[in-house]
């Protein structure tokens, strides 16, 4: 069961600043609770299904934050970038404030598909070597395809500093300058590193995959979208009355 709440601690721990912040908020009547304005900051409300809008800008209460986000190219996945912007400047303020991060980090030059979370067990179970969630890559080569680099990756290839050969989990030729590439590890750079060692060059690079999740078509560079906890697979999802049809990201 979601819990019930102050209005004032359901916008705190949606992002909506500090517990004065959010009083502030609720009392300038800034806030409406499933269609109806309130200024009682003590007043409560079921989490379960609860829709709330702050200047009429339409928000769901979410216990946990699952994104899906297209990530354009020339933004980093930090909170503090370097040579780039941050792709947090493109989410808006409450999700930061929540202290969603990156499930897994892109390249500055890699777009595609990015999940983000407050979840900590999520973000572990996503990202770490021993799940082997498997990662789709669609590559733009510099130079054509071949038979010849499709079967050494997916016969592996051995990439400096590692002991063994990495094996692609599939590999597919698209057209005849692309191919996707399945992975289950996420080393540094390892697609790029791996199309190099088999004897081609990437020049874009976009993940298109995580799991069973594909990256929406309809879903624009920089924009992104609630993922409900169903289609990850989450212990939450049985709270959740939800209609997509996505299966689980996991393994």
């Amino acid at each position: 069961m979601l819990p019930t709440l102050p209005l004032e601690k359901i916008l705190h721990s949606q992002g909506f600043g500090t517990r004065r912040e959010c009083r502030a908020l609720i009392r300038d009547e800034a806030v409406s609770v499933n269609g109806e304005p309130c200024d009682d900051p003590t007043a409560v409300f079921a989490t379960a299904n609860l829709e709330f809008t702050v200047y009429d800008e339409p928000w769901p209460y979410r216990e946990k934050t699952y994104i899906v986000f297209n990530k354009p190219a020339h933004f980093e996945c930090s909170h503090k970038p370097i040579h780039h912007p941050s792709i947090f400047g493109l989410l808006p303020p409450p999700l930061v404030l929540r202290g969603v991060q990156c499930v897994g980090r892109l390249d500055e030059d890699t777009t595609g598909l990015l999940l983000l979370s407050d979840d900590g067990q999520f973000i572990h179970r996503m990202s770490s070597p021993k799940w082997k969630v498997p990662k789709t890559y669609l590559v733009t080569a510099k130079h054509p395809v071949s038979d010849e680099l499709i079967r050494r990756l997916k016969e592996g290839v051995l990439l400096h500093d590692e002991s063994e050969p990495i094996v692609a989990l599939a590999c597919e030729r698209v057209s005849e300058y692309q191919l996707t590439l399945m992975l289950a590890e996420g080393k540094y750079h390892q697609v790029k590193r791996m199309v190099a060692a088999a004897g081609n060059r990437v020049e874009q690079l976009q993940r298109i995959r995580i799991g069973n999740l594909a990256l929406d078509t309809d879903l624009a560079e920089g924009e992104w979208r609630w993922l409900d906890p169903a289609e990850i697979g989450s212990p939450e999802a049985k709270q959740v009355q939800n209609n997509h049809q996505n299966p689980p990201i996991g393994p």
